[in-house]
């Protein structure tokens, strides 16, 4: 039974570790974000932005959604610009599964004990897509960056409405460090 539960924890482990999205912040101390109520998209930041058309709008629409659900309202005289970059790299994780001292541990039945040592290599080689969202926010009238937000994770999703979903985490992970929590 104990095999059982730290094989379910194993799984949820490995399964959330595929979804999550790193997200990092950085903001102008001085500026006052009680202040910005109105926003608009900065059309030659977005235009930059080294992603298709189609994820372009998928990314916009989640930041307008993820805004107005935080009371900000879209504007044509708006208090802050919101701004996109992109960039992807390809990564690849080589992951050993053998477990314990070069045991050999692996699924299925029985045990070999010529294959004591590591005589039975387990290794995972994984290739995938990490792509990084950078999210804008730039004072209207200072025409300064004042909150910036990254998130980093696996784009591994195929078809529209995968990429769509992954794309709406990365938003929703990165906007809810927004207002950051200024200490005083």
């Amino acid at each position: 039974m104990k095999f059982f539960k730290v094989l379910s924890l194993l799984l949820v482990f490995i399964i959330s570790s595929c979804s999550t999205v790193k997200v990092t912040t950085d903001y102008d101390t001085k500026a006052n974000f009680n202040s910005y109520k109105t926003f608009a998209f900065y059309k030659k930041g977005i235009d930059k932005a080294s992603v298709s058309d189609l994820d372009k709008k998928r990314i916009l629409r989640a930041i307008e959604r993820e805004l107005t659900s935080k009371g900000f309202t879209k504007s044509n005289d708006p208090d802050f610009l919101v701004s996109i970059y992109t960039k992807s790299r390809e990564r690849i994780n080589v992951r050993d599964n053998n477990f314990g001292w070069g045991l050999g541990w692996g699924w299925g039945w029985g045990w070999n004990p010529w294959m004591w040592g590591g005589m039975n290599n387990n290794i995972n080689v994984n290739q995938y897509t990490e792509g990084t969202l950078f999210i804008d926010f730039i004072d209207k009238d200072k025409k300064e960056l004042v909150w910036q937000g990254i998130g980093s994770g696996s784009m591994k999703s195929k078809g529209p409405e995968k990429k769509e979903k992954r794309i709406n985490t990365f938003v929703k992970e990165i906007l809810s460090k927004y207002p950051p929590e200024l200490v005083n």
